[in-house]
Order: structure tokens, then sequence, then C-alpha cells
């Protein structure tokens, strides 16, 4: 443990920020699994109100710096070409 005051404040700081964010995480995946689900399911409408949920998360993780902005990209671009493949397709 740190003995310096600055060093102890860190690290109780550290330890709430590390159960935030992978909380926070916890959500995203959570949130980017239920689209998928919807897609395997083939359902349309499902996968769009998913998305809807998904696509703010995503935007607010990466705008915090969580994830990589490039990622939140790739994961709306690649889901919301899933879910127009899909409705095309039906």
């Amino acid at each position: 443990m740190a003995n310096i005051k600055s060093a102890k404040k860190r690290a109780k700081q550290a330890v709430v920020r590390n159960a935030r964010n992978a909380s926070q995480r916890s959500m995203l995946r959570t949130s980017v699994k239920k689209v998928i689900k919807a897609l395997a399911e083939n359902d349309v409408e499902g996968a769009k109100s998913a998305f809807a949920v998904a696509q703010p998360v995503l935007d607010r993780l990466s705008a915090r710096g969580l994830i990589h902005k490039n990622k939140a990209a790739r994961h709306k671009s690649r889901l919301t070409a899933r879910i127009k493949a899909l409705s095309e397709a039906a």
C-alpha cells in the first residue's frame, strides 16, 4: 500500500474508476449482444429497437474514452449493415 497521502487517494480513485469502467463495459457488451440476438432470430423490428438503445451507449462510451472511437464506429457500421441486409431479405 502507498505511504504518501496523494498516492493513497489515487489508489482509492483507481478502485472506483475500475468498477465503473467494468460496469459500463458490461452494459455496452450486453446492448450489442441484444442486437446480435435479435438478428439471429430474424427479428428486424427487435434488432432496430435494440440498435436504437446500443448506438447512444457506443457513442457515449467512445466519447469518454472507454473504447476507441473507431471501435464504436466499426460496431455501429457492422450492426447497421446486418440490420439493413435482414430488412431487405424480409
